[in-house]
């Protein structure tokens, strides 16, 4: 009799799971369907936040879950970021966003090839954004202040947010240095800060803080290219942004460096530290061999 009960029991089970496609235990919030109450009620509790007993003491932030609250006040309230990126010296707070940021940031795991020139990306959702914006020339992100598109979203945003409400989020904890996004921050601490020049040339022993400047030492330096020319004086230049700076500055009278000592300004930086240290602070920083005098 007992054995009986027990395969009526069997089979009463076998037909509400296999044949009634699990109806009896179904969430109303979004209609997925469970094989039993406690599964059912497991979901709720951590997909639906029916009940968080999970409590923050420090900002009172409820969790379904214990992993997820010790998580969140490792993160949060004691800044933990344990995963360091060995290419550029940002740090994460956990390990899948280390990985998502070398897989799109630098050359590591790209897997996705463009097919029109071989880059590659780490995604291919990146993928398919570039060749949106760069072949197609897609921009369908308008500035809500000006006229001006962009083909990202994240650009159209930080266009918004440092150019016209001047924005500067990102400050630097050795200076007071300020920057409008957080990489030029970083690359700040890496240089400045830190003393680091990472890009060397396998041609002579100068070393670089930035890989474009290491290309242009290279293609100017070593190999003679001179590709741009002014065409209001011939003068010739091997890097794109120093023609530009010859163009603004010689050619077009800018002048964006002012002295906050006094009135005078500057078309190169150089120029002004050089007025501020010679005029303002008075150093003579050169002295003759063959008398006592000094120069600036």
């Amino acid at each position: 009799m007992q054995e009986e009960i027990c395969k009526k029991s069997s089979l009463f089970t076998h037909q509400k799971l296999v044949h009634k496609n699990h109806e009896d235990f179904s969430c109303k919030k979004c209609e997925r369907k469970f094989e039993n109450k406690s599964t059912l009620i497991k979901h709720k509790k951590i997909f639906h936040e029916v009940f968080k007993d999970y409590l923050c003491e420090k900002c009172a932030k409820r969790f379904g879950n214990k992993h997820n609250l010790l998580l969140h006040i490792k993160t949060v309230h004691e800044g933990g970021k344990d995963y360091l990126c060995g290419k550029c010296g940002e740090k994460f707070r956990k390990k899948s966003h280390l990985l998502f940021h070398l897989k799109t940031r630098h050359n590591v795991f790209k897997d996705y090839l463009c097919d029109h020139y071989g880059k590659k990306f780490g995604s291919k959702q990146y993928l398919l954004l570039h060749q949106k914006t760069v072949h197609e020339g897609r921009k369908d992100f308008s500035c809500e202040k000006c006229e001006k598109k962009f083909g990202y979203k994240s650009v159209a945003f930080m266009h918004l947010k440092t150019v016209h409400e001047g924005r500067k989020d990102y400050s630097c904890d050795k200076c007071e240095k300020k920057f409008r996004r957080k990489m030029p921050l970083i690359r700040h601490l890496r240089i400045v800060h830190d003393g680091r020049k990472d890009y060397a040339c396998n041609k002579c022993e100068k070393k670089f803080t930035r890989k474009p400047y290491l290309l242009s030492h290279q293609n100017t330096v070593h190999g003679g290219c001179k590709d741009y020319s002014c065409d209001k004086c011939k003068k010739k230049f091997g890097d794109l942004s120093n023609f530009r700076r010859h163009r603004r500055i010689v050619h077009g009278g800018r002048k964006d460096y002012g002295c906050d000592e006094c009135e005078k300004k500057f078309g190169y930086k150089q120029n002004l530290r050089i007025h501020q240290i010679t005029v303002h602070e008075g150093r003579k920083d050169y002295e003759c061999d063959k008398c006592e005098n000094t120069f600036s």
